[in-house]
């Protein structure tokens, strides 16, 4: 169990105004999508991953992009598709004739925040190449290993299976993206601000830095120190066990999976000040935490994983 700190709006007063700049200006970018907004900024202090899944054009590489300019990180987009090969992503050993040895050309994947266009377009040759750099934070070629930058973040973007020409991933890679989320449509009124304002690339050249990587790397080593009582480690527990129980699904959450519900509640509860987890911070990120992670038996009783997971929540109590 962790060790109980005193409430984070004490001890580090400076964090939350940073963390509040940082969804403000997203806000301005991403117009209605606060939640989302918030739930990205979560997945990254809690040291996971993210996948979003919609239809092309809502805004899912703009948000990775406003990401990465409000946390002064470095970027790289790779658009995967069909042809993408591995060394495409991690990087390839070139034969120098000066100097007679091989050396390694660093790949896209070498940055602290990487975006996985469509990931789903790739093959799983390619699509696995992520799997090593995404859990180890490390990547090996030729038998050398090369450690990543931190912090080290990947965004990956999934059109829905149902469009043409798209490789659906594996569970076991579905099960290293910590959150997975929807931005869907805007409201009728956003849209008007979007017709009628500028361009969100305009907006993105001009967008601070609300927090640094050395401030990022700080609120990600905080996370894990927020207070987990008993009471709310039952009900983590219950909602695991529900899902290993429950007929409704083909398998339940795994150690790892409720271990990730645990870390995302706690970076919930520490960007809203909360000195412990409440059962509203795990209430909030486990449809973006387990959704991914249940596979229905009958696929027609859910429509999309948030479903999936708001169904979770109904049926367990809060102990």
């Amino acid at each position: 169990m962790s060790t109980p700190v005193e409430p984070v709006a004490t001890t580090e007063p400076s964090l939350h105004a940073l963390i509040d700049a940082a969804v403000a200006g997203l806000n301005e970018i991403i117009l209605g999508k606060e939640t989302q907004v918030r739930l990205c900024l979560a997945c990254l202090f809690a040291q996971g991953h993210l996948l979003i899944e919609d239809i092309p054009g809502v805004g899912k590489t703009t948000l990775a992009h406003a990401l990465a300019r409000s946390l002064g990180l470095s970027y790289q987009r790779i658009q995967f598709t069909s042809d993408l090969l591995p060394a495409d992503i991690i990087g390839v050993s070139v034969f120098e004739a000066d100097t007679g040895q091989f050396r390694f050309h660093r790949g896209p994947v070498f940055a602290q925040l990487v975006l996985a266009d469509e990931v789903n377009r790739a093959t799983p040759k390619a699509q696995s190449a992520l799997l090593e750099a995404m859990e180890e934070h490390q990547v090996t070629a030729d038998g050398q290993t090369y450690p990543l930058t931190e912090p080290f973040f990947v965004i990956a973007t999934q059109n829905p299976s149902y469009q043409v020409g798209t490789y659906p991933l594996p569970e076991s890679q579905l099960d290293r993206f910590l959150m997975r989320i929807e931005l869907g449509y805007p409201a009728a009124s956003l849209e008007r601000q979007l017709l009628l304002g500028r361009d969100r690339r305009d907006l993105l050249a001009e967008l601070a830095t609300a927090i640094t990587p050395q401030q990022l790397l700080r609120l990600q080593g905080a996370v894990p120190k927020v207070h987990a009582s008993a009471a709310l480690l039952d009900y983590v527990q219950a909602v695991a066990r529900y899902t290993r129980q429950a007929p409704e699904f083909e398998a339940g959450l795994s150690p790892r999976a409720v271990i990730a519900l645990l870390r995302a509640a706690q970076a919930w509860a520490f960007m809203h000040g909360h000195a412990g987890v409440l059962p509203e911070d795990v209430q909030a990120v486990l449809p973006a935490v387990v959704g991914h992670r249940l596979a229905a038996r009958d696929e027609a009783r859910f429509r999309n994983a948030g479903e999936i997971g708001q169904h979770v929540l109904a049926a367990v109590a809060v102990p």
